[in-house]
């Protein structure tokens, strides 16, 4: 939300008005075209789509689906791009997700052999207790996993015995990640950088957030869609009760449009 102040002047007390103007991510969008002097036709061309589609956008908003490609091409956070909110520059190599490019995607199944500089991740899934009333528990996948490259790893200062994959449900991290993306996560990372997405054993349930400290060992979990799921706060002492655990930081993730 941005405020522009205008002042009744010949006054002996000046009246300060406010008026409250909304700005969307399409308004965004046309200010970073500018400063990076792209034309409309360039940006177009760039993203794929046409002139009046750009045009669409720059009155509408960005759609949630292009809104992480497009933050991608422009090397800003999706998180800036949609609401206004943190800094707009994202890391040279990663985006706020942590998501990192690693090259052309070859088709595999399971019967192709893993290549000298390749390993297996495996994924966490919930599964539900036989005499648990409905709770969940976390645990390996004895079936799903995906291939990284160990130069990938090495990249992110993974080690792979410590490399997991979650699939993300829901539409809580949207735009950025959609319900079915998937994240890599650092089980040896769990110390909470403020900022950061982390995966979570929340009780049974695995959740990836944002993450940010509070007073005696507590966290605030922080959404991308904030709208329909504001902040949590939990202190130490609800960590433990509520058996919360950080399983580690997401370092890279998977989108598909």
């Amino acid at each position: 939300m941005r405020q522009r102040y205008v002042y009744l002047i010949n006054s002996a007390s000046p009246v300060n008005f406010v008026f409250m103007t909304n700005e969307n991510s399409g308004d965004r969008l046309r200010k970073l075209l500018e400063d990076f002097q792209l034309t409309p036709t360039e940006a177009a061309r760039s993203f794929g789509i046409t002139t009046q589609n750009l045009n669409n956008w720059f009155s509408r908003g960005i759609p949630s689906r292009q809104l992480l490609p497009v933050a991608r091409q422009l090397k800003v956070r999706p998180e800036w791009l949609s609401t206004g909110e943190g800094d707009r520059t994202a890391d040279p190599v990663t985006i706020e997700s942590n998501a990192s490019y690693i090259g052309p995607l070859a088709p595999w199944d399971d019967n192709t052999p893993l290549d000298d500089d390749e390993v297996y991740v495996p994924f966490l899934k919930e599964v539900e207790l036989s005499a648990g009333q409905g709770r969940t528990a976390v645990e390996q996948s004895a079936t799903r996993k995906l291939r990284f490259g160990k130069q990938t790893l090495r990249k992110q200062n993974v080690q792979p015995s410590e490399a997991i994959c979650v699939a993300v449900s829901g539409n809580s991290m949207e735009p950025v990640l959609p319900d079915g993306s998937v994240v890599g996560v650092d089980k040896g990372s769990t110390t909470v950088v403020d900022g950061k997405m982390y995966a979570l054993d929340h009780g049974g349930q695995l959740r990836v957030k944002t993450l940010y400290r509070l007073p005696g060992g507590g966290i605030r979990m922080r959404s991308y869609n904030r709208e329909e799921h504001p902040d949590e706060e939990y202190s130490g002492e609800d960590m433990i009760d509520k058996e919360i655990l950080i399983l580690g930081r997401v370092f890279w993730s998977s989108v598909l449009w």
